[in-house]
């Protein structure tokens, strides 16, 4: 599989394909700082709201285990924390596995920050690059804030 490969509608331009390779890069380093002292499975995140800043997160495990927080929500709310509402992509990495997904409970939170016009790609790390797809693909009818107003 090249970096090429994806799964949703529209491809990504030379740009586009280039940014993500970029933020799966930056979700790999997140992933360097996971605290994962229980599972020892590390996953990082990175993502980008629409002014284009990047912030990223890393999973973080809990003797408690009910209480680990994933990568994805790690870095959603660094971004929310700074005042942003909309996230374009995020990239997920996971060192000991391909493609790991996002979770249920993260695909809720990231759909809580769609962009109001379009969709949220996810860029999931494979086997010699990486895949790409959208959050409405691996949440679909999902339920948002457009569904309470």
């Amino acid at each position: 599989m090249n970096d090429r490969t994806k799964t949703d509608d529209q491809g990504p331009d030379e740009t586009d394909g280039e940014r993500m390779t970029e933020l799966l890069g930056l979700a790999r380093e997140a992933a360097e700082s996971a605290y994962v002292p229980y599972s020892g499975f590390p996953v990082g995140a990175a993502l980008v709201v629409a002014s284009g800043e990047i912030f990223t997160g890393a999973n973080v495990e809990n003797a408690s285990y009910g209480l680990t927080v994933c990568a994805e929500r790690t870095a959603v709310f660094a971004a929310a924390l700074a005042g942003h509402r909309e996230i374009v992509a995020i990239a997920v990495a996971a060192p000991k596995a391909q493609r790991a997904s996002p979770c249920g409970a993260c695909r809720q939170v990231l759909n809580e920050f769609s962009p109001a016009s379009g969709e949220m790609r996810v860029v999931l790390e494979a086997e010699g690059g990486f895949q790409t797809t959208t959050l409405s693909i691996l949440l679909p009818m999902a339920f948002g804030p457009k569904d309470l107003t």
